[in-house]
């Protein structure tokens, strides 16, 4: 399978997507933005090198970034978020592939997208 696709790669659809919160957020996402794309490129290709502990520390430091982002725009929605990478972390660290699509899938809806597909490929 490649992964060059975001339609085939989860972590590729997420980094795709981000530029939606430049529109949410204005002018001051777009750094963060280019941290987390830069992140999530970094993560997949530590991944298709076989170097997945690599991968799980950028991922996790990108959903820290982003959480960190969330809470500085709204304290409550940034908590929740938080909670949320937390056990997203603690679920790729564990190999709890159930928890970790739940917590993708929370982020997803929580970033407004609609779509409820599996996300099994990972």
């Amino acid at each position: 399978m490649s992964f060059d696709d975001p339609a085939l790669d989860p972590f590729l659809k997420l980094a795709d997507r981000l530029g939606e919160l430049e529109i949410i957020v204005g002018e001051r996402a777009r750094p963060v933005v280019a941290e987390l794309r830069e992140s999530l490129h970094g993560a997949i290709a530590r991944r298709q090198a076989g170097d997945l502990p690599g991968s799980l520390a950028l991922l996790r430091r990108a959903m820290e970034r982003l959480t960190a982002m969330g809470g500085e725009l709204d304290p409550e929605e940034g908590a929740l978020m938080r909670m949320v990478a937390e056990r997203f972390g603690q679920a790729l660290e564990t190999g709890d592939k159930g928890a970790a699509r739940t917590a993708v899938k929370i982020m997803r809806q929580k970033s407004g997208d609609p779509s409820d597909e599996d996300n099994s490929s990972w």
